[in-house]
């Protein structure tokens, strides 16, 4: 069992930027593929990063390709997402979501662990 928590979010003026960070319980949390989604308002959930267990991999949407970056730290059992160059488009709740599969992928499906998500509010 994995438990996720997100922290991090907040209000941010367009241009500036913000690093969420997600905490993960769990000893096998180093074997897990990790990822960052996010849901607008009357939107369905995006995936917005994604990052393998070994650290070697990443893949992202090309709409935050540049401006954002996945990182984790295994030994810290967590997995971050600095923000930069923020759009007001990018205000949503940004989720942490694990897969014991450790597959890459932007499917909402292909997780079987999710945190409770934290607000990121982009004013223009």
């Amino acid at each position: 069992q994995v438990q996720l928590v997100e922290s991090g979010g907040g209000l941010v003026q367009a241009g500036g930027s913000l690093r969420l960070s997600c905490a993960a319980s769990g000893r096998l949390f180093s074997s897990y593929a990790m990822a960052w989604f996010r849901q607008a308002p009357g939107k369905d959930r995006e995936f917005v990063a994604a990052i393998s267990w070994t650290v070697t991999s990443t893949y992202y949407a090309d709409s935050v390709k540049g401006r954002f970056t996945i990182s984790r730290d295994n030994a810290k059992n967590t997995v971050y997402l600095q923000m930069n160059s923020l759009k007001p488009e990018d205000t949503a709740v940004y989720y942490c979501a694990a897969s014991s599969s450790g597959v890459l992928a932007a499917r909402t499906s292909s997780y079987n662990y999710w945190g409770q998500g934290a607000q990121v509010t982009v004013s223009s």
